[in-house]
C-alpha cells in the first residue's frame, strides 16, 4: 500500500487547500508528455493520491485503512514509508 500523504510530500493533518497546492505543484514537476516512463509512474501515482486525499469519504476510509495497516504490520508500513521516501531522493 502506498502512502498518498508520503506521495504528496504532506502529513496526515494536512487541509483540503493544502492538498490542493502539492497536488499542483507535483503535478507540474511530472507532466507525462515531457517526462520518461518513470516519471510518468510517479505522475500515476501523485494523480491517486491527489484523488484519494481529496474527496471527504475516500480520505476518511484511506484514513481508516491507514490506521489499521499500521498496527497490524508496523515493520512494513516502516519499510514501505522509507523505500517511498528516499526513492524520489535518490
Amino acid at each position: 500500500m502506498t502512502d498518498h500523504y508520503t506521495t504528496l510530500g504532506l502529513n496526515s493533518a494536512a487541509t483540503l487547500a493544502d492538498v490542493k497546492k502539492r497536488f499542483a505543484r507535483k503535478r507540474l514537476s511530472y507532466i507525462p508528455t515531457k517526462t520518461p516512463p518513470l516519471m510518468r509512474q510517479r505522475f500515476r501515482a501523485v494523480q491517486e493520491a491527489y484523488e484519494v486525499l481529496s474527496d471527504a469519504d475516500k480520505r476518511q476510509a484511506y484514513d481508516d485503512n491507514r490506521r489499521r495497516n499500521l498496527l497490524d504490520s508496523p515493520i512494513e508500513t516502516a519499510r514501505e514509508i522509507w523505500k517511498n521516501y528516499f526513492t524520489p531522493l535518490l
